[in-house]
Formats: C-alpha cells, sequence, structure tokens
C-alpha cells in the first residue's frame, strides 16, 4: 500500500462511523498510515456531535448500526449542511443501497471487506473532490419543507423571474438558466425543481468545470468494474441517482465536445450506456443546465455544439445582474444581515442611511454573492451596530463602472498607500476569488497557497468559499 496521500495532498481530518469497534479502529489506524488525521466514534449521534465541533474533509460511515443507520446520518449532516465529502461503508451493498445513499449526498459507497488499495483510492478521490471544490449539491428526496430558496426583492426583474419560474416549473421541459457569475442560478434551479411535480425526488447537481473530460463521462453515466485502471468496483452515475428526478449540469460550457454528443443522445433518446457497459439504459430525468457564457456566441466559436445548444434552450431564463436590481439592495442587505446574526449568535447589525445609498450605487461585478460575502464580513468584524459607509466603501472594487476580470488586473493598483497588509492580503484574496468566479483551486494556484490555506483564511475574513448552500437568497 503506497503512501500518496501523504505526498501529494495535505494530510486531512477524516472520521470514521462505525458501531464494530475493530472495524472502525482498522479503517483509522490504515488512514492514519496513509497520512490522515483519523478521528473514530460508534454511532451516529457521537458522529453528528463531532461535526458540530470539528471540521472533516471526509466522513466514512457504516450503514448499519443501532440507533441511527447511515443513511439517516447522511440524510442530517445534508440537512444541516455539512459540505464534506461521505462515503458509505456496507456488508450488504446493492446497487439499490448506493442509489439511496449517494441521492443523499454519499459521494460513494465501499463494500466490506475493504482491501487496503480500495480505502486509498476512495479517500484519495473524496479529497480531490474537496481540493477542487465539488463538494456535495445533492437536494435529497423529500426534502421540500427543510430545503427552501428565499426569492427576495420586489423589483420588475424579480417579479418576472418569478412569473416565469412558475409558468416553467410544473412542466419537464428542458431549461437553460444563464445569467453573470454570482447571480442565483443553481438557486433558480433548486426553485424550479422544488415547485415542480418531481420534487419529491433528488435534485443531482454536477458541477462541470471541475472535472476532467475521462471523469465527467463516468461521473454522468457511471461506469461497469474494470472499465479503466481505478474502476475497482461498478459506480452510480449522475443521471442513474437522479431518475425521476432533476439533474443540473452546473456551467455546462465546460463540457467537451465529444461528450456533449453523448449528453445530447441522452436528451433525444432518453437513454445511456456507463463506462464500459453495451447494456442501454432508460431515463426519466429532468435536465436543468446554468451557463455565465454566451453559448451563441461559444457556438460561433465551435466550443459548444448547435444541436445541444437548441435542446438545452428549450425554456431560457436568463438572470438579471444585480446592478440592475438595485432597489432590492436594501431588502438582500436586511435578510443577509439576519442571516449572518444567526449564524453567528449575535444580535442583527444594521446600516446607515448612507451606507445603504453607497451600496445601491456600487455595481456589484460580483453580483448576489458579492453582497452577501460584505454582510457576512461586516457582521463578523462589525464594533458598533450599527455600520456606517467608511467601513463598507474599503471593502468595494473600486470603480463606478463593472469591469472584466482579466488575468493583468492588479487589486494592488486600487489600494492607496497607508492600507494595512492584512486588508490589502483580504481584497487580493477577494479579488482573486472573483476572477476565478469562486473557483477554490484555480485561486489557489494563483494565490500559491494550497486550497486549505485559501479556506482558513476566507473562515477568518468572514467570507464563506463559494458554498453550495440550499438556503440561500437570490
Amino acid at each position: 500500500m503506497k503512501n500518496t496521500t501523504a505526498t501529494t495532498l495535505e494530510a486531512r481530518n477524516i472520521l470514521v462511523v462505525d458501531d464494530n469497534r475493530l472495524a472502525r479502529e482498522s479503517i483509522s489506524d490504515a488512514l492514519t498510515i496513509l497520512g490522515n488525521r483519523a478521528t473514530a466514534c460508534g454511532s451516529g449521534s457521537e458522529a453528528l456531535q463531532l461535526v458540530d465541533k470539528n471540521s472533516f474533509d471526509v466522513i466514512l460511515t457504516d450503514l448499519q448500526m443501532p440507533g441511527m443507520s447511515g443513511i439517516e446520518l447522511v440524510q442530517q449532516l445534508r440537512e444541516q449542511q455539512c459540505d464534506s465529502q461521505i462515503l458509505m461503508i456496507t456488508a450488504h451493498a446493492t446497487i439499490a443501497t448506493a442509489v439511496e445513499a449517494m441521492r443523499y449526498g454519499a459521494m460513494d459507497y465501499l463494500q466490506k471487506p475493504i482491501s487496503a488499495d480500495q480505502l486509498e483510492n476512495a479517500v484519495n478521490r473524496a479529497l480531490e473532490k474537496s481540493q477542487q471544490g465539488d463538494h456535495p449539491t445533492a437536494v435529497p428526496p423529500n426534502s421540500k419543507k427543510t430545503l427552501q430558496v428565499t426569492m427576495i426583492g420586489t423589483s420588475l426583474p424579480m417579479q418576472n423571474l418569478r412569473q416565469r419560474i412558475a409558468q416553467v416549473a410544473s412542466t419537464d421541459e428542458t431549461v437553460l438558466i444563464t445569467g453573470e457569475s454570482g447571480t442565483g442560478k443553481e438557486l433558480v434551479a433548486r426553485a424550479l425543481h422544488l415547485q415542480s411535480r418531481r420534487a419529491d425526488q433528488a435534485l443531482i447537481s454536477l458541477n462541470c468545470p471541475v472535472l476532467s473530460a475521462h471523469l465527467m463521462e463516468s461521473e454522468l453515466f457511471g461506469h461497469e468494474k474494470g472499465a479503466f485502471t481505478s474502476a475497482d468496483q461498478t459506480r452510480v452515475g449522475r443521471f442513474q441517482l437522479a431518475e425521476r428526478g432533476t439533474i443540473l449540469l452546473d456551467e455546462i460550457t465546460e463540457i467537451e465536445l465529444p461528450l456533449q454528443a453523448k449528453l445530447l443522445r441522452v436528451l433525444q433518446e432518453r437513454c445511456y450506456e456507463r463506462v464500459g457497459s453495451s447494456q442501454t439504459m432508460d431515463t426519466d430525468v429532468r435536465v436543468l443546465a446554468t451557463s455565465n457564457r454566451d453559448l451563441q456566441n461559444a457556438v460561433e466559436e465551435g466550443k459548444f455544439r448547435q444541436d445541444l445548444y437548441y435542446r438545452l434552450a428549450v425554456v431560457p431564463l436568463e438572470l438579471p445582474p444585480l446592478r440592475d436590481r438595485r432597489e432590492d439592495v436594501p431588502l438582500l442587505v436586511d435578510h443577509f444581515l439576519n442571516v449572518a446574526a444567526e449564524r453567528l449568535e449575535k444580535p442583527a447589525c444594521e446600516l446607515s442611511d448612507s451606507a445603504i445609498s453607497l451600496l445601491q450605487e456600487y455595481h456589484w461585478p460580483g453580483n448576489i454573492r458579492e453582497l452577501e460575502n460584505i454582510m457576512t464580513r461586516a457582521s463578523v468584524l462589525a464594533i458598533d451596530p450599527v455600520i456606517g459607509p467608511d467601513q463598507l466603501a474599503a471593502w468595494l472594487v473600486q470603480g463606478s463602472q463593472p469591469t472584466e476580470a482579466k488575468p493583468g488586473n492588479s487589486v494592488v493598483n486600487q489600494i492607496s498607500v497607508g492600507v494595512k497588509l492584512d486588508e490589502m492580503e483580504q481584497r487580493l484574496i477577494q479579488s482573486t476569488l472573483e476572477q476565478y468566479e469562486g473557483h477554490r483551486e484555480k485561486t489557489a494556484v494563483a494565490l500559491g497557497i494550497s486550497v486549505r490555506t485559501l479556506s482558513n483564511k476566507l473562515r477568518n475574513y468572514g467570507l464563506a468559499p463559494r458554498a453550495k448552500t440550499f438556503s440561500r437568497a437570490i
């Protein structure tokens, strides 16, 4: 067993949940040898307490446990918006069991007895997904009551958007959701799902930019055991996980052209094959797709198939940027301040009238996500209960008009002499994160730091790293 984790990835925190003492100790010892920090417990309730107080990159849980099963643990973790990668361990693995666990947000499953190589490969895949920022985004079945999308705003663009969502949600038509980064495309997709007849089934998401073409096909359609070198067991794809529900293809323009042809076939014929299999599988899945690019331009440039574009854009929904709905800023500010106060367990801050005016005049290149981050930061750092414009002005990107992010742009040019080093670092990180549209791995590479260091700095600044939470506002 090669210690690849210790050399290729940072040591990570891993939680092992198994009521069998020998099993959990054996797995914990193996993980420690691989260079990870392993914590073990014997029940789902203990696991929830540990997760509440600690951060884990990966959680391995047994399926059958007294009191709380592994499925129930996964469900509770996801409802609490825990973004750890979860691996299910079972002595009774079936495709049905795997589908149920993964529909609730587990990344994969392992069948007992587990070999050292299988454990190492599965944990490495989970850690790599975490490094890439590909956190679980499944909305599990029967979650309609617990996972809601808050649609905030009384502006005409928001009124029109709500009307379109109500019209489209009840159908099974494919929807293409477009708009600038940070406008809430994924949240609109969740609203469409929760208002549809498929709301009692799963919404399964795939973040297209973080996967290679080879891994993308396996993630979409699954693969058979032995289909390629690391395929040590049959894997369920996202389309099978989303059966009778909805699949969301986030930033679909990042899919390579050869795979676009296979996706087109699924939309046209409603069938596909797993990688390494000749057996055709039928599918009953509603497809939603998002993009922050102009797909028609991508078609003209030969980067996106025209026939796939027409199949996706059956019903197009274009989200307005925040600068086109400035009258909604006060309502959004109030919402995000209350959310931050609840999370921080402190009274909600307020903004002075002049601070509100400043925000309404701002061009918001990062849209809703940028506003949420600034309100969170203000709540964390506020000394007085009423926040004025001076504190906020230091956090806004300079300039009165939106500018296109280019590699040569530097936040240093926007900082005046005398700014403290920690504030300059904070602005640099935020600017780079916005330039790479919230992609943590690309941001970390550009800054010359690890993803873990980036995540820690973001938490210290009160900036959540593009979290895929289910209870947010647009």
